[in-house]
């Protein structure tokens, strides 16, 4: 599970659960392995450490050994090997990774053992584990907040409802599902920043799959529709605000005007819909999903529509 310490406010994440994940191999572990845990998002390649410089050094980091480092380490001597692992170990780092199934050397285990460092295994490749870890982490460890909104996917496209307790996003999710979409969360949606360009959106684990409606309760949407109308995580390419109608308010019938919400720094594209006894928003959702797709992929409905008019009106009917 990830945390977050409530005095610094930094996430972190069990080492226990990284490498369970990626299925390491345990080569020596401390005693206190299952309270142990990863606050950075980065990992590094201790080859300027090994080599005796440590200025800018961030012990926060996993190590990785890769053939390169291997190589370096058994040009020398059995004693210098270890001044140099012990060098490294003596930082604290959270843990070390041999990859490519290479062989640990006995000084490695010394130095573990000495400092209290986990070591690990894997049979992949450094590059490749090493951006397999990376991703891993960027997720565990990103930003998050929590807001009170309805996420689902609709034609591939993650949209998070936002609105007063009452207006409809419930209800309209319902009936998304029932349309062949999914559901992602109800009422709390957990929103991490896994990118400088993407945001990811899931339920709290206690409530995940459930939904509220008022005068039958909850329902477990999972349960009731199918494994197919679930997803556990979802990005958010659009949010949709749901609010009553205002007879006195304008809204935008063009499309023109491009609103956004910033959601840890991250602006949105964004469209507010006015809710009224007889309009199916579920439809509406539908078409939203659809119309964002095209506008990322270069075509904007309501520019073409716009440049259209202006030539008509200044007597260039063609197009």
């Amino acid at each position: 599970m990830d945390m977050m310490d409530s005095s610094t406010g930094v996430y972190s994440v069990a080492l226990k659960k990284v490498a369970e994940e990626f299925k390491l191999e345990e080569i020596w572990l401390p005693e206190n392995y299952d309270k142990l845990l990863v606050e950075s998002s980065d990992v590094s390649r201790p080859g300027l450490g090994l080599g005796g410089f440590f200025d800018s050094f961030d012990a926060r980091r996993i190590q990785l050994i890769g053939n390169a480092e291997h190589a370096y380490l058994s040009s020398f001597p059995s004693e210098v090997r270890l001044q140099k692992l012990e060098a490294l170990f003596s930082r604290d780092i959270p843990a070390l990774v041999v990859t490519s199934s290479l062989p640990i050397f006995d000084e490695i285990i010394s130095s573990a053992k000495k400092f209290n460092i986990p070591i690990f295994r894997t049979p992949q490749k450094t590059s490749y584990f090493q951006a397999a870890l990376l991703a891993s982490l960027n997720i565990s460890l990103a930003p998050r907040i929590t807001r009170h909104g309805v996420l689902v996917e609709v034609y591939g496209e993650g949209i998070l409802m936002l609105g007063e307790s009452g207006v409809g996003k419930s209800e309209t999710a319902i009936e998304l599902v029932k349309r062949g979409h999914r559901f992602i969360a109800d009422d709390a949606v957990e929103i991490k920043r896994v990118s400088a360009k993407t945001l990811v959106g899931s339920a709290p684990e206690i409530i995940r799959h459930f939904i509220e409606l008022r005068g039958i309760g909850i329902v477990d949407v999972r349960r009731l529709f199918g494994m197919g109308s679930v997803k556990d995580t979802e990005k958010i390419d659009l949010v949709i605000k749901l609010e009553p109608w205002d007879q006195s308010k304008v809204y935008d019938r063009l499309g023109l005007e491009q609103e956004t919400t910033n959601i840890l720094g991250i602006e949105v594209p964004t469209t507010t819909v006015p809710v009224r006894p007889g309009r199916n928003l579920a439809i509406i959702l539908e078409i939203a999903a659809m119309n964002n797709r095209q506008k990322r992929m270069g075509y904007n409905t309501a520019v073409e529509f716009n440049k259209r008019l202006t030539n008509y009106l200044s007597g260039n009917t063609e197009e």
